[in-house]
């Protein structure tokens, strides 16, 4: 009868092994899985947030840009009998401030580049461009040369007036895929 027992006793306890062997094996796995997929939550959690920071500096700054386009659209409009040495000045003070805001909004668009996707680095880098036409026809203004560069003879606050479709058009084209960006991932 003792030897029967002791196999029982051994086989108790190789399937106590056994079964905890399988239990830290199947624990270890569950821990292991549950930690890539709270890493995995982390990365996409935090890319998420670096875009949405990346993309709301950059509206932020191409809105400040776009205050400085107002204010020139105010200072022609106020000047209804033609532009004096005054509003001239005025102009060259709007273009420095103008040339510091594109210089940070370029900035912003290398980071938003940076961020990605590719479909929105693209959207921003088009509003980008899209301020060329306000700075050419800004110093058209600043130099009085009401028909230079004149696309069908427009002048030179007709065309900075007209720039403000593309632009915004431009811009929003660029919120509407970065709110979609944020939205799927």
């Amino acid at each position: 009868m003792a030897d029967s027992a002791f196999w029982i006793a051994s086989l108790t306890a190789g399937t106590a092994v056994l079964a905890s062997w399988v239990t830290s094996r199947g624990t270890a796995r569950a821990a292991r899985i549950q930690a890539d997929t709270s890493a995995g939550a982390q990365r996409v959690e935090r890319l998420r947030e670096a875009r949405r920071t990346a993309y709301a500096e950059f509206i932020e700054q191409a809105q400040r840009l776009s205050d400085v386009y107002w204010k020139v659209s105010e200072l022609y409009r106020g000047a209804a009998g033609g532009l004096g040495p005054e509003h001239v000045e005025e102009l060259r003070r709007l273009r420095e401030r103008q040339r510091d805001e594109y210089g940070t909004l370029r900035h912003r668009t290398w980071i938003v580049s940076l961020e990605g996707p590719d479909e929105v680095a693209e959207l921003a880098n088009a509003v980008r461009r899209a301020t060329n036409p306000f700075y050419r026809a800004l110093e058209a203004m600043i130099d009085g040369d009401a028909d230079a560069d004149a696309g069908a003879g427009a002048d030179a606050f007709g065309r900075f007036d007209a720039a403000y479709g593309p632009f915004w058009q431009a811009l929003k084209d660029f919120i509407k895929a970065s709110r979609d960006t944020l939205h799927t991932m």
